[in-house]
């Protein structure tokens, strides 16, 4: 089995969750389409989660064991989101051997929507397999923009009209839940590849009513569950790079994921949950 990493998920808002995790060379990576119009919402929730990774017993590919754990933190940082993520896991293939593959993604989203910077690195086995570097800026909500890559190389790549950020997006899926909307989508741009925006396709299957939960910062919260789809965005793209399913609640945190890369597909949920405060 050979690996090749692949790119983070925007789950954003007060979750910009971009799960970076890695698949075989066969699957493209890819990640998180919305509504322009809509700013960032005030009851986004600053907090801190961790996830346990395990291999979906569904699984029937080249991966017979994976397992891991995934840290994210989402800061109120005044002007706009400050989103640290760190994932580790361990994968293990038929052939009995194990891989460690490391990642850390670290963002900041301003809160009307318009500027971005990232840092994302993977690692396989201590070497470095992917990073990207640099900023993103919209002229206007819902109007086009560019990316301006540092790293790998200096470039710049133009975002179509109606790029959103992964918080924005975010908050975009979460208000169309409530809307009672079942589909959307747009270009997504998180800076995990250096290949620009991609679509996403986010289908949007319910919207709960609150029920108890072990942390209660959630039990009151009205919630949604969502399948995403991202495409690369060539005019032939048929079929999606990457899909994940997940449960948001209306304050922008995420459980209950389910990655499917194809091969194989890994499960998070999250084992601790503590809201961060509000700094201004």
């Amino acid at each position: 089995m050979r690996l090749s990493s692949a790119r983070p998920i925007a789950l954003s808002a007060g979750l910009a969750l971009l799960f970076s995790a890695f698949v075989p060379a066969n699957v493209r990576a890819a990640s998180p389409a919305a509504r322009p119009d809509i700013a960032m919402h005030p009851e986004m929730a600053a907090h801190r989660a961790l996830y346990a990774l395990t291999l979906d017993p569904s699984s029937r590919g080249d991966v017979v064991a994976a397992a891991g754990t995934m840290g994210y933190e989402v800061i109120d940082a005044c002007d706009g989101w400050t989103v640290r993520q760190r994932l580790r896991m361990m994968v293990t293939d038929n052939e009995g051997h194990d891989i460690e593959m490391v990642s850390d993604y670290a963002t900041w989203e301003a809160k009307n929507g318009l500027s971005f910077s990232f840092h994302m690195k993977q690692m396989t086995e201590g070497a470095i397999t992917s990073q990207t570097d640099g900023t993103a800026k919209l002229s206007r909500r819902g109007g086009p923009g560019e990316a301006h890559y540092t790293t790998p190389t200096d470039t710049t790549k133009t975002l179509p009209p109606g790029t959103l950020f992964p918080t924005a997006h975010t908050v975009a899926l979460i208000a169309a839940a409530r809307d009672g909307k079942k589909f959307f989508t747009a270009p997504l741009f998180d800076g995990t590849v250096d290949d620009g925006a991609q679509d996403s396709s986010v289908a949007i299957l319910d919207w709960k009513k609150p029920q108890p939960n072990k942390y209660v910062d959630l039990s009151g919260l009205y919630s949604t569950r969502v399948r995403l789809a991202f495409f690369d965005r060539a005019p032939d793209t048929q079929t999606p790079d990457y899909q994940v399913g997940m449960r948001y609640w209306e304050n922008g945190v995420a459980d209950d994921m389910q990655m499917d890369f194809g091969d194989f597909t890994v499960n998070a949920k999250i084992t601790e949950f503590a809201p961060l405060p509000h700094r201004c």
